[in-house]
């Protein structure tokens, strides 16, 4: 795709909030906190340090700053601080890109000992500045993690000019976040828009369709249970990821 030629600094920032949901049935005490302990050995800052470097690898820009946290008793963060382009004076050319943004990822893991359910949520936040388009990193993120229902907001704001002067307040087409999400991927989940496209404020959520019972037990075999039980546990996993996908309380 040609790029736009621009005159002056490209100050149009660019916002990207990416929020997934992992739901699993843990009957009793035991199987609910051996869920936590999963969660936090399988989403530690280390391994979030891997994913949120990658993204910003395929995004095309610098590392600046690395900080990463592994919270007691569970959960974890990392928050990469980054650049377009080098941060360093080239020759008598005095370059110093101001357009510094940031990636950050929070782990949230909960269990609610009454629904026997529980919840692994996870938040990233990319905020970039120029060129740079958070977008192209979504087929990436939702692999990089098991996710029942994801919610994903983007918004560009600011503007910058073409070399006649004229503001641009966007510089690349879309329409849905779903044009930047691989059809297959988009196959398995119902997807919703909302979007406002006079304020560049765009908005999906996608809820799976098909649920294997299999996968949301923790250490259990699904033929252990009896046909009524496992009635009742999908009902109740249908019902909290229903919820979750509609920000409401429902039942």
């Amino acid at each position: 795709m040609e790029k736009f030629k621009l005159y002056g600094f490209n100050n149009l920032t660019k916002a990207l909030s990416f929020n997934i949901y992992d739901v699993c049935y843990a009957k009793t005490p035991r199987e609910q906190r051996d869920y936590i302990d999963y969660i936090d050995e399988q989403y530690n800052s280390e391994r979030l340090t891997n994913i949120l470097t990658t993204l910003t690898d395929m995004i095309g820009a610098k590392v600046l700053n690395i900080s990463r946290q592994d919270y007691d008793p569970q959960g974890a963060s990392v928050t990469l601080l980054i650049a377009e382009g080098s941060m360093v004076p080239i020759g008598e050319t005095q370059l110093a890109h101001l357009d510094k943004s940031h990636v950050t990822v929070h782990t949230y893991p909960e269990y609610h000992p009454e629904t026997f359910l529980a919840t692994f949520r996870v938040d990233i936040d990319v905020a970039t500045c120029g060129e740079i388009t958070p977008l192209s990193t979504l087929d990436y993120l939702i692999g990089s993690f098991d996710s029942d229902i994801i919610t994903m907001d983007y918004r560009v704001r600011g503007f910058t000019r073409n070399m006649d002067g004229e503001k641009l307040f966007m510089d690349h087409k879309i329409t849905s976040i779903q044009e930047f999400i691989n059809p297959l991927t988009l196959h398995r989940y119902d997807a919703v828009d909302i979007n406002v496209y006079e304020a560049n404020l765009f908005h999906t959520k996608m809820m799976l369709k098909e649920i294997d019972l299999q996968n949301y037990l923790f250490k259990t075999d699904v033929y252990e249970l009896p046909p009524k039980t496992r009635l009742e546990i999908m009902d109740n996993l249908r019902r909290e990821m229903i919820e979750i996908f509609s920000g409401r309380n429902i039942f």
